[in-house]
């Protein structure tokens, strides 16, 4: 019975979806971009085709979803493991490819 209802809603839920992300992107480029920048309104397919791109090259439209689930767990667990002076030498090597690392910032700037 479960299974028959998220078949039944889900597909509808996602078009609307879709829909009002294509309205909101027309309506919010068709607020502000002629007005600030001089740029010509769009249509509702422009709308989407803009949501489309910004998706393939941006990314997901949901939360940060890692490619490697637990990663900060486990680097977490590594990290107590260490002993002081494995945990100096990481920070340090951090601070030499980063610049400041650790909350130290005047450390890693030389005098001018």
């Amino acid at each position: 019975m479960k299974k028959r209802w998220i078949a039944f809603v889900v597909p509808p839920a996602i078009v609307l979806l879709v829909f009002l992300f294509g309205e909101a992107v027309m309506h919010l480029w068709n607020w502000l971009l002629p007005s600030l920048f001089g740029l010509r309104t769009i249509n509702f397919w422009q709308g989407l085709g803009l949501l489309v791109l910004s998706r393939i090259l941006f990314g997901s439209f949901g939360g940060h979803r890692s490619h490697h689930p637990g990663f900060r767990w486990r680097m977490a667990e590594k990290w107590e493991r260490m002993t002081p002076e494995e945990r100096e030498k990481i920070r340090q090597g951090m601070r030499h490819r980063c610049g400041c690392f650790g909350g130290r910032g005047s450390e890693s700037k030389e005098p001018a």
